[in-house]
């Protein structure tokens, strides 16, 4: 039989004609390609990937082929296919595009020697029948998530200790509140005394106990927290004191140390205080008196040496008096309180926490979020965020991956609110208010003042002059209200 005249006979013309066909093949067959070189910056792109650019925020190819595919893919994996020489042949990636099924696959030279990767968007839309496989990918994705959430708070030194992740800095504000509380923490970061932070959830009263930790003495020693309300009751005092060895069935036969063992030369961060039960508390009381502990199923009493810092979003008090709480432990977790304030109190700190939760987003997702108008900012800035810190971050996140440009306007700040289930908008301030428009070089107790006025103006219009409902919104009692309306200055 005689060859086909138009077709190679040698091995290695017959690879190449396959490659250049299975390049072909999935340049057009595949809702896009990208190439990077062994840099991993982006060489070039196809037609079908270019109608990506808008929704990636970029309005020209310039602004994107040239630059590192970190900077201007979110989520990207192309650098381990890099680095490791080894194909990602089916994934999910998810961005501010969508969510796409993709495959990175790494390109060689002669010698063998990786010279770049080529990214291969398969599915624009996930298809139906892979709907199994992407509900197991984001149970995956979340569990990872949760993970290197809960490395980052009690991540190793090199001592090979849990160590604290945040300082002073860290507590972004220069308001007369922020400014307050840092000083009070910082006073007590120079005593072994115990501490007590009081305030409302996602203020930062876990990121206060790790500053803490690190302007004190103990600093080089361990940062140990448990959040008590996320461990069941019946695992809290193991958690706490650990468990001696074969203590029960199916425990570790070489017993396992608590949370007090493990920060013994540190300090120990008990979070959400106030849900420990009251059958436990009589013993935490006696391991601080005694400074030892007994583990569960020993006899043996092990002596420690952490310093306790509390916290808890409850009214502890509340609890002592109606009998949920030993009135003798709360004496003895709070000798040095520190009320961390809400958000509410210090508005005049979330221009700067914006700015820091954008680089945070930047540096965690490489998601680079986009300029707030001076009327978002003002909107932000007017409402009363029970969620705090927390809620702030969340409303931010959710506006940047809403939106299709590089500036977030009021219309969209405010979409995004009542998506989130604030059953109350309140009007934005005034923008000068927010922006710094005013002159900075008035006493900072006149502006304050005028900014109040001009928050409860606002509130007392929107409401139609109610104002219990205008107290409210403000997150302030009618009592306090009163006053300032009666007493301006």
């Amino acid at each position: 039989m005689t060859p086909h005249p138009h077709l190679p006979t040698d091995a290695e013309s017959i690879l190449e004609l396959a490659a250049r066909s299975m390049f072909d093949l999935f340049a057009n067959a595949s809702e896009g390609m990208l190439l990077v070189d062994r840099d991993a910056r982006v060489v070039w792109i196809n037609d079908q990937y270019r109608r990506f650019l808008p929704a990636l925020g970029f309005a020209r190819e310039a602004d994107f082929v040239g630059h590192p595919v970190s900077a201007v893919v979110q989520n990207t994996q192309m650098h381990q296919v890099l680095q490791t020489g080894k194909p990602i042949l089916i994934d999910l990636l998810s961005n501010r595009a969508g969510t796409f099924v993709v495959s990175r696959i790494p390109l060689r030279d002669a010698s063998g020697m990786v010279i770049g990767a080529l990214g291969i968007v398969l599915f624009e839309q996930p298809q139906a029948n892979l709907q199994p496989l992407i509900a197991k990918f984001s149970d995956l994705q979340r569990e990872l998530e949760d993970a290197r959430k809960e490395l980052a708070k009690t991540r190793l030194g090199a001592s090979g200790k849990r160590q604290s992740r945040y300082t002073f800095a860290s507590f972004v504000g220069r308001s007369e509140a922020a400014v307050d509380v840092k000083r009070q923490a910082r006073r007590a970061a120079q005593t072994s005394s115990p501490v007590l932070l009081l305030g409302e959830t996602g203020t930062g009263k876990e990121l206060l106990a790790q500053a803490i930790h690190a302007a004190s003495a103990r600093a080089q020693g361990p940062f140990v927290g448990v959040n008590i309300a996320a461990v069941p009751d019946t695992l809290l005092e193991a958690e706490f004191f650990g468990v001696a060895p074969g203590a029960y069935t199916g425990a570790d036969r070489k017993g396992r140390d608590g949370k007090f063992k493990l920060a013994d030369g540190g300090t120990l961060f008990l979070d959400e205080i106030g849900d420990m039960p009251v059958g436990l508390q009589a013993k935490l009381l006696r391991a601080l008196q005694e400074g030892e502990i007994e583990p569960l199923g020993s006899n043996r009493l092990v002596p420690f040496n952490a310093r306790v810092v509390a916290a808890t979003s409850r009214d502890l008090q509340a609890l002592v008096r109606e009998g949920r709480f030993r009135e003798d432990l709360y004496y003895r977790l709070s000798v040095l309180p520190i009320r961390v304030p809400p958000l509410r109190e210090r508005r005049e700190d979330i221009p700067a926490l914006l700015e820091t939760l954008g680089e945070d987003m930047l540096h965690r997702d490489g998601v680079h979020p986009p300029e707030l108008e001076p009327q978002a900012l003002a909107l932000l800035s007017a409402q009363t965020w029970r969620g705090n810190i927390r809620e702030l971050r969340n409303v931010l996140e959710q506006a940047t991956l809403r939106c299709d440009t590089d500036r977030i306007g009021a219309a969209q700040v405010e979409q995004v609110l009542r998506a989130s289930g604030v059953a109350e908008v309140a009007p934005a301030l005034p923008v000068a208010s927010v922006s710094g428009a005013d002159d900075v070089t008035r006493p900072l107790a006149e502006q304050v003042t005028e900014l109040e006025q001009r928050a409860l103006a606002a509130a007392l219009q929107a409401t139609q002059g109610n104002k219990q409902a205008a107290a409210r919104r403000l997150g302030i009692s009618r009592a306090k209200l009163y006053a300032l309306l009666d007493n301006p200055d």
